[in-house]
């Protein structure tokens, strides 16, 4: 029988609605000027600084929140996670990839059984493959060395390993392990994107990873059997056992596809899709890369947060804090959307892999029980690295709506630039933004100071900045693969702590499979359209007026097109 408790009943969460009056009256010009509350506002641990002095919030509004986390019985539930237990209800599995980091030596079990052995056996066949690759001993149908990877998979099998190797790609020690090599993704069922992917490349030193954990995702599958043509139609089809490998649990599938079975790295029903990059849906593709020492210390740096998450005390919990900052925005103040604003061109695929992370974990309308939610759950998370967002978007955040933010700084650039003559460094001036934006937002500027420069009367309401705009400021050391790690799993957690305090499940995604199976009836109608001249029926009017019209105009596609591979 479902639960009817819903956090929003207990006395913390309407303790924090009162409260909320007590905020309007404050202003981060004021809340700033209080040097022991920004200094208790600021967390370190293993290199990383959190500074929230800049959030809408007071020593007592912490304390209220760690209330209510105390009544969302929130470290009970990170317990629960970490101890294997069932907490994806509604597909009864464990939730644990803290385990796809773990020390060797460590023990979480689901349903009675360690896992961590499992996951180290992956590891290590995941790096002799790689190290055959990477040292040519592994050799493609025509002997010559493979030095392209292409990696196809869709949703968390794609934006996750992407982030983490476009913020590796400058780092001066993967870039001197990946010389000669090329890591390429594709996602997308679009054949453009095949297209690209495929530019430039031979298929004698190509490598495809197919990344499908039921080997029957749609999109991913085609991908996959347009990838099988292009290297079978250049080398024979005996040629795919070389040139092609899997990450997938489907033994069964894989052999019928083609690829040897011993080819294939499993990862495990506990691993979300959107959790997965720290399994062999990025660790695979990434050793390819950057070779498997590198891939590790990435590991070691997620470890490091798991180790931070289970055992800091709340007020001193990065993800924690993190995660209630979010909830206090998101169902107390009112803000919605949250921008991630990394000042390192390095993380720009950070944004849009946490947007998944994010949104589809905590974008849900009713509570792990089933019951509807009478309150705002989940954020809208976009993003763009510094300065390019400042010239983009930042218009709207400083004048228009509020939209929580957060600055994210690295102290050591990966690739450093010194200019003789210059100011400061290339670096520093980027992180002269990184310092001055969040004081921008917070202090804002009055109609009393523009009118003190002189500012033309008319145009005083134009240059008027009211400030009070919330933000949250994370500075790493640098960002070599171990910051990368504590980084992704820093938000990991942070989402995680809104979905339990929230009391959603974060784990699962039915809202991703309607559009699919409709997707199913709408594929067969092209089908007997286009083969058998068959009338679009059963939609909406709507609908088949569209179907229609791109019917009509393509047209000129025969009934059964020999094969065609895309020609750039």
């Amino acid at each position: 029988m479902a639960s009817k408790t819903l956090i929003c009943d207990a006395e913390p969460w309407k303790d924090l609605k009162a409260h909320v009056e007590d905020i309007k009256k404050t202003h981060l010009r004021d809340l700033m000027n209080d040097q022991e509350r920004c200094q208790s506002m600021m967390v370190e641990f293993d290199g990383m600084l959190l500074d929230y002095s800049r959030q809408r919030a007071t020593l007592a509004t912490m304390d209220k929140l760690y209330k209510l986390a105390e009544g969302a019985s929130l470290k009970n539930k990170i317990n629960r996670m970490y101890s294997g237990e069932h907490i994806n209800s509604t597909e009864n599995r464990s939730v644990l990839h803290v385990a796809l980091r773990a020390p060797r030596d460590a023990v979480i079990c689901s349903d009675g059984k360690n896992v961590v052995p499992d996951v180290w056996n992956v590891l290590d066949k995941i790096k002799d493959f790689s190290e055959k690759v990477r040292s040519g001993s592994w050799v493609g149908a025509t002997g010559k060395p493979l030095k392209d990877v292409i990696a196809i998979g869709i949703g968390g099998s794609f934006l996750g390993p992407l982030f983490v190797h476009t913020a590796l790609q400058t780092d001066p020690e993967a870039v001197e392990s990946s010389k000669g090599r090329q890591l390429r993704f594709l996602a997308n069922v679009d054949p453009i994107d095949v297209a690209r992917n495929i530019t430039g490349l031979n298929p004698e030193t190509t490598l495809v990873v197919v990344v499908s954990k039921t080997f029957t995702t749609a999109e991913t599958m085609l991908n996959a059997r347009t990838l099988r043509e292009w290297i079978s139609s250049a080398l024979g089809p005996s040629a795919v056992a070389k040139h092609m490998v899997a990450v997938s649990t489907n033994l069964t599938l894989v052999e019928k596809f083609g690829i040897d079975p011993n080819n294939a790295f499993a990862f495990w029903d506990w691993v979300g899709g959107r959790y997965s990059v720290c399994s062999a849906v990025g660790v695979l593709p990434l050793s390819l890369q950057y070779g498997f020492p590198t891939v590790e210390k990435f590991l070691k740096g997620a470890s490091s947060i798991d180790q931070h998450f289970q055992s800091a005390p709340f007020e001193k919990n990065i993800p924690v804090l993190l995660g209630l900052l979010s909830v206090w925005n998101v169902s107390f103040l009112g803000y919605p959307a949250r921008a991630i604003l990394p000042y390192s061109q390095a993380l720009e695929k950070f944004a849009p892999h946490i947007q998944q992370v994010s949104m589809e974990s905590n974008g849900k309308g009713v509570s792990i029980d089933g019951v509807p939610l009478p309150y705002e759950a989940g954020e809208i998370d976009f993003g763009e690295p510094g300065t390019n967002g400042q010239h983009s978007f930042y218009q709207l955040i400083h004048q228009g709506r509020v939209i929580p933010c957060d600055f994210i700084g690295i102290v050591k650039s990966q690739q450093p630039v010194y200019l003789k003559g210059e100011v400061v460094s290339n670096h520093d001036e980027l992180m002269s933004n990184f310092f001055a934006q969040p004081d921008a937002l917070a202090y804002g500027k009055t109609a009393e100071q523009l009118l003190k420069e002189n500012v033309a009367e008319h145009l005083i309401p134009h240059k008027t900045f009211s400030g009070n705009r919330p933000s949250l400021s994370l500075l790493l050391p640098s960002l070599n693969a171990y910051n990368i790690g504590q980084l992704l799993a820093s938000y990991e957690h942070r989402i995680a702590v809104e979905g339990f305090v929230w009391g959603i499940n974060s784990f699962d995604q039915w809202g991703v499979e309607l559009g699919k199976s409709l997707a199913t009836q709408v594929r067969k109608q092209l089908h007997a359209s286009r083969t058998k001249g068959e009338p679009v029926e059963g939609f909406n009017f709507s609908t088949t007026t569209l179907l229609k019209k791109y019917l009509e105009a393509s047209s000129d596609i025969p009934a059964d097109p020999p094969t065609l591979l895309p020609r750039i």
